[in-house]
């Protein structure tokens, strides 16, 4: 069997004009990554990337504690489907659409442009991203420039039967990419409704591990949503 590793990149800088790179303390949640996998004796065959900074960044981080142990690390692979659905899109043409059809929705959209705090703001984004991306996910056709749920999750499972079926025998191969993708991707192996691919993401720590086994043409989840290289709970992001 072999393993699939995906891994959710470190925390971003989520209120800032440029959401595309890593905090200080998503760079230490990567660097710690390699680390743990330096000090656990774990190699990888391949190690790919989706196009954003953040997913890059983080590979290249986790890659760091190797380069500088004298450990072999395979340069990282960016790889396009690996990318997060178009959350840039989906709040520019679909927040105004849903708030004229639903007013609680308008209400809760309010509420989070007034919040002030970073921990408020977080909570009362929170309340306007579930209905939202669960309202994308139901549309029944796409619009124009945007990606929709099904071309979002039939790029995900195009970009895992990539590894899946070549098959092989004791492969180790690492994905770094976002929450959306991840929890796509669990949905796709438990063969889970569509809902639960937003209801897994929802939970994904920021630098954590999912896991796949796979054969050729078979893959199971091993773990979800590690953070074993992060022992200290002040550590553990979600945004």
């Amino acid at each position: 069997m072999s393993l699939l590793t995906l891994v959710r990149h470190g925390q971003a800088s989520f209120f800032a004009d440029d959401y595309d790179r890593l905090t200080p303390l998503g760079e230490q949640q990567s660097r710690m990554l390699g680390e743990y996998w330096l000090r656990q004796g774990v190699s990888f065959d391949a190690v790919y990337a989706g196009p954003r900074a953040r997913q890059q960044r983080s590979a290249e981080l986790a890659g760091e504690a190797y380069r500088k142990g004298g450990v072999s690390w395979p340069e990282a692979v960016v790889l396009p489907d690996l990318d997060e659905f178009d959350l840039h899109g989906v709040f520019h043409q679909i927040v105004p659409e849903l708030g004229r059809q639903n007013p609680e929705f308008a209400a809760l959209l309010a509420d989070y442009r007034q919040t002030t705090g970073e921990r408020n703001r977080l909570r009362a984004f929170q309340r306007v991203f579930e209905p939202l991306l669960v309202y994308w996910q139901l549309l029944p056709g796409g619009r124009a420039g945007l990606e929709s749920w099904l071309e979002f999750r039939d790029r995900v499972e195009r970009a895992l039967r990539r590894f899946v079926e070549t098959g092989g025998s004791g492969r180790r191969i690492a994905l770094f990419t976002s929450g959306g993708f991840i929890g796509t991707a669990v949905r796709w192996a438990l063969a889970a409704p569509d809902r639960a691919a937003l209801e897994m993401a929802w939970r994904l720590r920021n630098a954590s591990l999912s896991e796949f086994v796979f054969t050729q043409n078979r893959v199971s989840l091993d773990s979800f949503n590690t953070v074993p290289h992060l022992p200290d709970e002040a550590l553990w992001t979600h945004r």
